[in-house]
């Protein structure tokens, strides 16, 4: 599913128009994205959480040459599924 459909999927299941759920999709991606860079963690109870890990500074490979590079030190968002998701998706 990408972003338009989901737009048309909010805009059927809330009976809002498909601008004012693109509205509400992009404040719902903007206050995410605001929470995380502050390094706050964001929790939907049943759906799942999303938070930013600290990925330490390692050393990779080059899959073409073979030779070792250096891989800076990053923050990555990072998504937990929660136990109402978890069990809908394996059902």
């Amino acid at each position: 599913m990408n972003k338009a459909e989901l737009v048309d999927a909010i805009a059927s299941e809330t009976k809002l128009t498909k601008t004012d759920a693109a509205r509400a999709l992009e404040a719902f991606v903007n206050a995410t994205t605001k929470a995380l860079k502050k390094g706050d963690r964001v929790a939907l109870v049943g759906f799942g959480s999303f938070s930013v890990a600290k990925r330490a500074a390692r050393i990779g490979r080059n899959p073409q040459t073979g030779k070792a590079i250096k891989i800076a030190a990053k923050k990555v968002a990072k998504f937990k599924a929660g136990s109402d998701l978890g069990k809908a998706v394996n059902k």
